[in-house]
């Protein structure tokens, strides 16, 4: 077993005070008595309550939470289905183009994506608004969970579905039935993801949302450019607490995948 040096060890203490640092003493001032974020003067839940009465941020988190909910939905259909084709259809005339669009927005900058989504809104003349949103984020959270499903298909037991359909069910049944329950785990992965993305996503959200359809990160970056604010403490708290759960839950899902492929190769192995 390796062991790590007090260079490594000082090394790994700097780094993660340096990315989690700032997040701790933000959700520790969100609990700040006084107006001053930067003057603690008491433990308090003042800014909590306050902010559960600002009409303003309820209804960008209602957008956000729709948003996020519609588009994680749409994106995980999309992508399990894209991720299918990928890995189950074999060679076919466009296979590398088809690729390459899939995956295109993991490397594809935000601005970029959002800019061009806007044209093409433009030009087809749809207003922009919560459909538009939407769109955007199944756009780019799609890539995530092709890449999500597909690694679960290519280590998937064909010979489980050739049995089904040597017991009369069609390739839909069997997809229903045999597949697609043996790879939930990785769909719900990609669900949790997309989800997560689409909650934080400020960039592409800017250019695509509309004056009724202001989703919660802009509302929090327009409202920080006049001065960060108790409330901006408390909001930003409870959106670090919904995030840290859905990546711990997705981490678990994940794990809980990998652990149920191999019992299943280990049970397989036993049966030869």
């Amino acid at each position: 077993m390796m062991r790590l040096s007090w260079f490594n060890i000082v090394s790994l203490t700097l780094g993660f005070a340096f990315l989690y640092l700032p997040i701790l003493i933000l959700v520790i001032f969100s609990f700040n008595e006084s107006k001053l974020v930067t003057v603690w003067a008491g433990f308090s839940t003042r800014w909590y309550g306050e902010l559960l009465q600002n009409e303003a941020f309820l209804n960008a988190a209602w957008v956000t939470l729709k948003v996020a909910v519609f588009s994680s939905t749409l994106a995980t259909v999309l992508g399990t289905m894209a991720a299918y084709v990928i890995v189950r259809a074999g060679r076919f005339p466009g296979r590398t183009l088809f690729s390459g669009m899939i995956y295109a927005p993991l490397v594809m900058p935000e601005v970029i994506t959002g800019l061009s989504l806007l044209l093409l809104f433009i030009g087809i003349g749809l207003d922009r608004g919560v459909l538009t949103i939407v769109l955007a984020h199944t756009t780019f959270s799609m890539c995530y969970v092709s890449v999500v499903v597909s690694s679960r298909l290519v280590t998937f037991d064909r010979s489980l579905e050739e049995a089904a359909l040597d017991l009369g069910c069609s390739p839909f049944e069997a997809f229903r039935l045999v597949t697609l329950p043996i790879i939930a785990p990785a769909v719900i992965a990609g669900w949790l993801l997309a989800f997560t993305l689409s909650l934080d996503d400020l960039v592409i959200a800017s250019f695509t949302a509309g004056p009724s359809s202001t989703t919660l990160p802009i509302k929090i970056f327009s409202a920080v450019r006049l001065g960060v604010s108790p409330e901006i403490n408390a909001l930003s708290s409870i959106l670090i607490a919904i995030v840290t759960v859905g990546v711990i839950t997705a981490s678990l899902v994940t794990k809980r995948n990998a652990l149920r492929q191999k019992h299943e190769e280990q049970a397989a192995a036993r049966a030869q």
